[in-house]
């Protein structure tokens, strides 16, 4: 894959442009690492998701110096040798996407992800891999190091940070719901059996609880009610049973206004959750 330069990789500036990044970090434990590393992105920070079993965070940010700043501290603080965590990960700065909101485009989000896999690379010799229009995520995560190389950077992981799946998408939602009654190999079933096209699933034990792990990738098609009554009813075939969900990060508020208010407890949602909402919040909106 050839990325294209924008004249020198320096950052564009159209302030009327909003592009999200959501950075996956793995580290979910120490509160004083994440919190050191989120501060980086300062005004730019939306939210911040932490799980310790996964362990992992998830930071939104808005713009692309937010998410190099973010970088730059865990890349620093972080050593992915020492690492450990049921959800998968390339490496310490693990998935960095790019997402076209408010008077950005597409192609804006995709020349973001190509300048960011440069300026990592050559900043801090971590080799990335780009995800978007020519591959997904769960392509780099099953080839990276294996029969695909690096888009961008050297050919071998760098000893303590990894790999960096860098991304151009749509806007997804990532969430999780929690189930009683199953086991390993029921769990990874019961993921299977709701995975389609528009929801991506891992069925995992996490601490003494067992989950299903969902990006929506079409949430507009298919939302938070929508996968949590799969789960359900996928559930109730295994003899097994919902006891919660989990909204991690944020979403479109679009997708909320979808979900009637009387389930929002239920899905864990609120209105103070949108995308929209920390936008206007922070005055970047």
């Amino acid at each position: 894959m050839t990325l294209r330069r924008d004249r020198r990789d320096r950052l564009p500036c159209h302030p009327r442009a909003v592009l999200e990044c959501v950075v996956n970090i793995s580290e979910g434990r120490d509160g004083a690492v994440i919190a050191e590393v989120a501060a980086a992105a300062g005004a730019h920070l939306l939210d911040v998701h932490s799980d310790p079993h996964h362990h992992r965070s998830v930071l939104t940010l808005v713009g692309e110096e937010a998410a190099r700043a973010v970088a730059d501290v865990a890349v620093a603080r972080l050593d992915l040798r020492d690492h450990d965590g049921v959800h998968p990960r390339l490496g310490v700065v693990d998935v960095v996407p790019f997402v076209a909101l408010d008077g950005a485009t597409p192609e804006d989000a995709l020349a973001a992800r190509d300048r960011f896999a440069r300026w990592l690379a050559a900043r801090h010799a971590v080799p990335c891999f780009c995800y978007g229009p020519e591959r997904t995520l769960p392509e780099v995560r099953r080839r990276a190091f294996r029969d695909l190389a690096p888009d961008v950077g050297p050919a071998q992981p760098h000893p303590r940070a990894g790999a960096t799946a860098v991304g151009q998408r749509d806007v997804l939602v990532a969430y999780n719901v929690w189930v009683a009654g199953v086991n390993a190999t029921s769990v990874r079933a019961l993921a299977d059996a709701v995975r389609t096209r528009e929801i991506r699933t891992l069925g995992l034990r996490v601490g003494e609880r067992w989950q299903v792990s969902m990006n929506l990738v079409a949430p507009a098609v298919a939302g938070p009610a929508v996968a949590f009554d799969r789960v359900v009813a996928a559930a109730e075939e295994l003899g097994a049973t919902v006891e919660g969900a989990e909204l991690v990060g944020l979403l479109p508020e679009a997708v909320l206004r979808a979900v009637p208010a009387r389930r929002w407890a239920e899905l864990d949602l609120g209105a103070e959750r949108t995308i929209e909402a920390r936008l206007a919040a922070a005055g970047l909106r």
